[in-house]
């Protein structure tokens, strides 16, 4: 699993919203991402790579449910102390983990509007387990 993650900005400036000094994205710089992000899915589809992909809504959107006393407590987000969230994923079944590997550091490509991208951007690749025997 490919996992892509962003913050509640990210999401802000993606929908119009000026954050923290940034300006919001432009249309034209949204429908770079969607296009190379089009692109990435499609190889991925065309190599034969491609199980599942899907982005989630936004972190403002989320609830999360913990235990207090022993007792379910939802709170709403987003959260303060939580500056990055699970934007989305990818699922990929490749010969390999450093296949995978290859396979999201293609992200580095996106294109993004600001020069800090490599200081705050990251994807996580992780192997999904079939069964509790696979665990490591």
């Amino acid at each position: 699993m490919i996992m892509l993650y962003g913050s509640q900005r990210d999401y802000d400036m993606l929908t119009g919203k000026a954050v923290d000094g940034r300006p919001a994205w432009t249309q034209e710089e949204i429908g770079a991402l969607h296009a190379f992000m089009g692109k990435w899915n499609g190889d991925l589809v065309e190599s034969g790579e491609f199980v599942d992909a899907q982005g989630l809504n936004s972190p403002m959107l989320t609830r999360r449910v913990r235990l207090k006393d022993g007792v379910p407590v939802v709170t709403d987000g987003p959260y303060a102390e939580t500056q990055e969230v699970l934007a989305g994923y990818t699922i990929v079944e490749c010969d390999s983990f450093d296949r995978a590997t290859e396979v999201a550091a293609r992200l580095a490509g996106a294109p993004y509007p600001y020069a800090a991208l490599d200081s705050e951007w990251h994807v996580d690749v992780r192997p999904i387990h079939g069964g509790v025997d696979e665990i490591e």
